[in-house]
């Protein structure tokens, strides 16, 4: 699918942050404190143990660099890696690789991961709204449902774009609003309450904001449905595994009071046993998610 250069912006929701416990009604909009949001969320993706989460979804790192189509010593750049999922799959087909995130404890893992494989990766701290990358530096730039967890979505697109060579490719994997994991922040949403006025996470995940972001500097957008299946043994497990390692999902668990807690585990098990595909004696979950190549003109 190529969507129109035409298409509208669709409405804010919620941005996801996990820190905050409640809302403050205001009558004049203040300005949305950016640092401060990328602080909370260095805390929350720096707890539990979100490597151990991340390397299930590798198979989505090897989708996004096909789809990119990665080739060898193109200088390619994975902004928001996480544990380097996309950073490895574009390694792998032995590109020239620099893994970049604002949380070092993931960039170590990835580190440990290349490591292992003998792959030569450079890893650097860096601020996806601020790459300290001089522009038209890359022939690819990688995101594997990390940018969109950026609180300016405008600055995170322009600063993608700046970096890469005109003619080169960004390819995203991006949870949509309306797949499992949408689903989930917003039933996290209702229990933890996000800052007000900053943009969901989910957005990235729409067609139409897509195009808002990067058409203006886009020859091509192309954007495809992709599913992942989260397996587990069931929604018990799967709420264990996420309460303990996934920062988002432990940080809203610690925030809540025990009766909190318990009201989410019930939300986020009934989503769960909703969308199972796996039968009674296991838990199969496809989550949607949004594969995007923008090809920059």
């Amino acid at each position: 699918m190529t969507p129109s250069a035409h298409h509208p912006v669709a409405d804010p929701d919620h941005y996801l942050d996990f820190e905050s416990t409640h809302m403050n009604t205001v009558i004049d909009k203040p300005a949305i404190d950016f640092t401060a949001i990328k602080r909370r969320q260095q805390a929350t993706w720096g707890s539990g143990d979100y490597a151990a989460i991340g390397t299930t979804l590798q198979i989505v790192g090897e989708t996004i660099a096909e789809a990119a189509d990665v080739r060898a010593d193109e200088i390619v750049l994975d902004v928001a890696a996480g544990n380097g999922n996309a950073s490895l799959a574009a390694a792998r087909r032995h590109a020239i690789v620099t893994s970049t995130d604002y949380v070092q404890s993931l960039l170590d893992k990835g580190r440990a991961r290349a490591e292992a494989e003998a792959l030569q990766i450079r890893f650097e701290p860096a601020d996806a709204e601020a790459l300290p990358y001089a522009d038209a530096s890359f022939d690819v730039v990688l995101s594997t449902f990390g940018v969109m967890f950026t609180p300016d979505h405008r600055c995170a697109a322009s600063e993608m774009l700046r970096v890469l060579r005109p003619g080169g490719r960004i390819a995203m994997a991006n949870w949509t609003p309306s797949g499992f994991i949408g689903r989930l922040f917003k039933v996290i949403g209702a229990h933890v309450s996000p800052p007000a006025g900053v943009q969901s996470p989910s957005l990235w995940g729409n067609e139409s904001h897509i195009v808002a972001l990067f058409g203006p500097q886009a020859a091509q957008i192309h954007c495809e449905r992709r599913h992942f299946n989260f397996r587990y043994r069931s929604a018990a497990h799967f709420v264990q595994v996420f309460r303990d390692l996934y920062g988002p999902t432990h940080k809203a668990f610690a925030s809540l009071d025990a009766a909190g807690a318990q009201s989410l585990e019930r939300a986020i098990t009934a989503l769960l046993d909703e969308l199972n595909v796996g039968g009674a004696g296991s838990l199969v979950v496809p989550s949607e998610y949004l594969e995007i190549v923008v090809t920059k003109g």
